[in-house]
């Protein structure tokens, strides 16, 4: 009875005009800056972030919820109209979506990946609904070694399951930590690393970060290695599915929503991890093999059911632990931060209707994808053939306005700009900014709950595995560690790596 009071509360909220209204018109922004190729979930929630600081808490985080899932599904419009995927979950898509597109059946294949994202997401809304609350009851009992513990584990977890060299992985993180403590020290009130700038005493603001590294970063990468698109269709027609094609989608979609929503809640990527092994499932389960790669409708439904199924299921960790899955959730960690909110175990009893009406505006905005991109097909495609140098400038300055808005800090500008160098700088050293962000975001927190475990235990560091939940903690974050750099398991980080590029 207790779900349904709450299901009814978070109605209640999320049904209200101007909450409907502005989750409308975060899943549009959200699919016409996911369909550009390149800029991805991350970038598009970064460089739109600064848009809803002056809205209500509630307002705002529905309509960078809503962003986000618009632009993971955003993803799968040019990557299989042009072969582009517009974020790296995609990339499975498009190995079969494209191919159906060249045998003219872009619809049915943009409608697969619609009704797929639809169904994974209401039925991952629905399981975050019932396991949020009694996780985050459970989380109740953690004190501050617990949440260190916590933490490192998030951060060991994103190097493990991230592709490419550990090493660089661990790098970004530790760059990401010394970022973070960038300020005056919490509890001295010492200036850290502020290099007589006193802008900085408050440390380096989020959004500049976040629009730098991911935004202006990957901008710049695109802008170097633009390529050809070559747009097959100019029409697209057909978007209902035959009988036969419903037929052979539906276990696809049921066993994509499965694999994405236990794999959504992993650090470090679970939604690309659930779209690349949704593929390699439905290519072991399929009679005949050889369909695959050559437009196979179950290589569309399988990876988009898992990846949009991942994405709504990344939000258990961010609302019950305060944990981000993955750097969109460092980003909402950043914006509940920015609005006087401390995202945990206490958000469902001190901000009830905040919480409840965000789950239930996961069901409504998926709802309006369908009913919003089936029929904007045509201006997807139009806004494809727009080239990339035309469009950048537009972005940028829209960015670099958003994040002027905020403090009227001209610093904030400059900021953007060194760290959108420094971020297209590690691009080319192919060291994934993702785990820069996580350690950025966390640092502060990880620092807070050591040195208050360190106060409380007088000193002792044996608190850290004296208390059975932060011992399990670490040793699960050892383990982790260790088992990536078994040598089979890097040899497939490094084909993930190479399959993405």
């Amino acid at each position: 009875m207790d779900l349904i009071a709450h299901l009814a509360l978070g109605f209640e909220v999320a049904l209200t005009p101007v909450n409907v209204f502005y989750c409308f018109v975060g899943v549009l922004l959200g699919t016409l800056v996911g369909v550009l190729p390149g800029i991805g979930p991350t970038g598009t929630v970064a460089i739109l972030l600064p848009i809803t600081f002056t809205f209500e808490p509630v307002t705002a985080l529905i309509m960078l919820a809503g962003i986000y899932y618009g632009a993971q599904y955003g993803g799968s419009t040019s990557a299989i109209l042009i072969n582009l995927p517009g974020e790296s979950s995609s990339a499975v898509t498009a190995i079969d979506g494209h191919q159906m597109a060249r045998q003219g059946r872009a619809g049915p294949a943009l409608a697969t990946a619609a009704l797929g994202s639809f169904f994974a997401g209401t039925v991952a809304t629905l399981l975050l609904a019932v396991a949020a609350p009694p996780l985050a009851r459970f989380a109740l009992n953690f004190g501050s070694a617990e949440y260190f513990s916590l933490i490192v584990l998030g951060l060991i977890a994103s190097v493990a399951l991230a592709h490419g060299s550990i090493v660089k992985a661990l790098a970004m993180i530790v760059l990401g930590l010394l970022l973070g403590t960038v300020g005056q020290d919490l509890y001295s009130g010492q200036p850290r690393f502020t290099f007589g700038f006193f802008e900085l005493y408050g440390g380096i603001n989020f959004v500049s970060v976040a629009v730098g590294v991911f935004g202006v970063a990957e901008i710049l990468r695109n802008l170097e290695d633009e390529k050809t698109r070559t747009l097959l269709v100019k029409k697209v027609e057909n978007l209902w599915l035959t009988r036969e094609d419903f037929r052979r989608i539906v276990k696809p979609i049921l066993r994509g929503t499965g694999l994405g929503s236990l794999l959504g809640v992993l650090p470090g990527g679970g939604h690309v991890l659930a779209a690349f092994a949704s593929y390699s499932v439905e290519k072991k389960l399929a009679g005949d093999e050889g369909e695959f790669g050559r437009g196979a409708i179950e290589g569309v439904a399988g990876p988009e059911s898992a990846n949009n199924a991942a994405a709504q299921t990344s939000f258990i960790p961010l609302l019950t632990l305060g944990i981000p899955a993955h750097p969109v959730m460092a980003l909402m960690i950043g914006a509940f931060i920015i609005h006087g909110i401390t995202p945990g175990p206490n958000i469902i009893n001190d901000e009830t209707a905040l919480f409840w009406g965000l789950i239930v505006s996961m069901w409504v905005g998926n709802l309006l994808l369908v009913l919003l991109n089936l029929p904007l097909i045509g201006v997807w495609v139009r806004l494809l053939t727009v080239p990339y140098r035309i469009l950048f400038p537009t972005i940028i300055a829209f960015a670099c306005i958003g994040t002027f808005s905020i403090g009227l800090n001209a610093f904030d500008i400059y900021a953007i700009a060194v760290l959108g160098v420094l971020g297209y700088i590690l691009v080319k050293l192919d060291c994934e900014p993702a785990p820069l962000l996580l350690g950025f975001v966390l640092g502060p927190l990880l620092e807070e709950h050591l040195r208050r475990a360190m106060i409380i235990s007088h000193g002792d560091p044996m608190t850290f595995v004296e208390r059975p939940i932060s011992a399990v903690l670490l040793a699960i974050a050892a383990l982790a560690i260790a088992l990536s750099m078994l040598p089979s398991i890097r040899r497939k980080r490094e084909e993930v790596f190479v399959e993405e590029d």
